[in-house]
């Protein structure tokens, strides 16, 4: 057990309690979402991550246990040393996809070019191959609007992330162009979104159905809680 001083059980108690509120507002934001990169679902997620992780250290601080909780990622990031006033910002994303289904996807590339007579639309390729057909997809929709509609367009989804960075002053035109990506300090970071399937994995490796109906039932009352490793 730990040799710094044991919060009091009150503190504890507190700290569940606010686990409890977390997990009814992360709730209440996935039922009201409005889209796959609602904020307000990232918000409530990192509300419910920062409460469990207060908890999980009482907890153990004051009766050497832990809890089943862990938030992937939650730790990847180094302290943010960027500027207090950031007066510019990059939005750095990275999503992936499976062509699930090319047919489908050969076949909304070739109703783009039909309605495209002109010939403005058209990729090198054309919609009769899968590459040509991609060149005209994302050609045609914004990123986001392909996130929303994936499976109309025969994608499958893989993992995505999105990096908010700071900095002292907006770059020059072209500056990183040729290499977008590279050079980015993870201490500029001002907030990172990620979604995976890994995460749901951990969640079925970690407890099976009983367990995670015990600990829903734990929740919901008012003794203390019962963790499981």
């Amino acid at each position: 057990m730990s040799d710094a001083v044991q919060p009091t059980a009150a503190e504890v108690r507190a700290a569940a309690d606010a686990v409890k509120t977390a997990l009814d507002r992360h709730l209440a934001a996935v039922e009201r979402r409005s889209g796959e990169d609602d904020e307000a679902v990232y918000e409530a997620f990192n509300e419910l991550a920062a409460a469990a992780e207060a908890y999980d250290e009482l907890l153990y601080d004051r009766y050497d246990e832990v809890t089943p909780f862990e938030i992937p990622g939650a730790e990847e990031l180094p302290p943010y040393a960027g500027p207090e006033e950031p007066n510019a910002l990059s939005v750095l994303i990275r999503r992936d996809y499976a062509v699930a289904e090319p047919q489908r996807l050969l076949a909304q590339a070739q109703r783009i070019e039909a309605a495209d007579p002109d010939g403005e639309a058209s990729g090198a390729a054309g919609s009769g191959t899968v590459h040509g057909a991609l060149g005209l997809l994302f050609g045609e929709y914004e990123p986001d609007e392909i996130a929303s509609r994936h499976k109309e367009f025969g994608l499958e989804e893989g993992d995505s992330t999105l990096w908010v960075t700071a900095a002292e002053e907006p770059a020059e035109p072209g500056e990183w162009l040729e290499a977008p990506f590279d050079g980015v300090d993870p201490q500029q970071v001002v907030c990172r979104f990620d979604v995976s399937a890994v995460f749901d994995d951990e969640i079925d490796d970690g407890a099976d159905d009983d367990e995670l109906d015990e600990l829903d039932a734990d929740l919901d009352e008012d003794e203390d809680l019962e963790p499981h490793r």
